[in-house]
């Protein structure tokens, strides 16, 4: 599945990097088929990031999530109290958004699903600096009781620029 926005609405990361990515806030919100639902449940966990939501977060989140990401400093960190913390700090200042770059979804049967993509993070600082990271990131997601709950990543920092 490919998606990209129309070239007045690309975002300079896009533009320098030649990337297809999409901003989170630019998503359709009427896809038909589980694997873009399951792009746009990964869409609103981002978008819960960005904005500090954390009711929004642990709505989407099994209690008993597991990931090894860069604040885990090489551990397998399970639950929400780990990620919680995070949530509880004051608001970043600045302007900040996280975009989806070629997202990839492989059903593991009915209720399992991996998705993939490469998060571009665009950040400008209070001086006004702009800067970009780029995550590999891979989400785990199950079917539970009828709705998907993420039950697992993996996040690595890909790459960063300094604009």
């Amino acid at each position: 599945m490919s998606w990209s926005t129309p070239s007045s609405q690309r975002s300079l990361a896009n533009h320098c990097l030649g990337l297809s990515i999409i901003p989170i806030n630019k998503l359709p919100f009427t896809m038909p088929d589980e694997k873009s639902k399951l792009i746009e449940l990964s869409r609103q966990l981002l978008a819960s990031i960005d904005e500090g939501d954390w009711e929004a977060y642990s709505s989407l989140c099994d209690p008993t999530i597991s990931a090894f990401e860069p604040e885990g400093v090489g551990s397998l960190v399970e639950g929400m109290p780990f990620h919680e913390f995070y949530f509880q700090r004051e608001v970043t200042s600045g302007r900040h958004q996280s975009s989806i770059s070629s997202p990839q979804v492989r059903m593991l049967g009915d209720d399992v699903a991996v998705v993939t993509y490469v998060r571009l993070v665009q950040r400008e600082d209070r001086r006004g600096r702009l800067s970009t990271r780029a995550y590999e990131e891979t989400r785990i997601w199950q079917q539970q009781e009828g709705s998907w709950q993420h039950v697992h990543f993996h996040r690595s920092l890909a790459g960063k620029i300094r604009l």
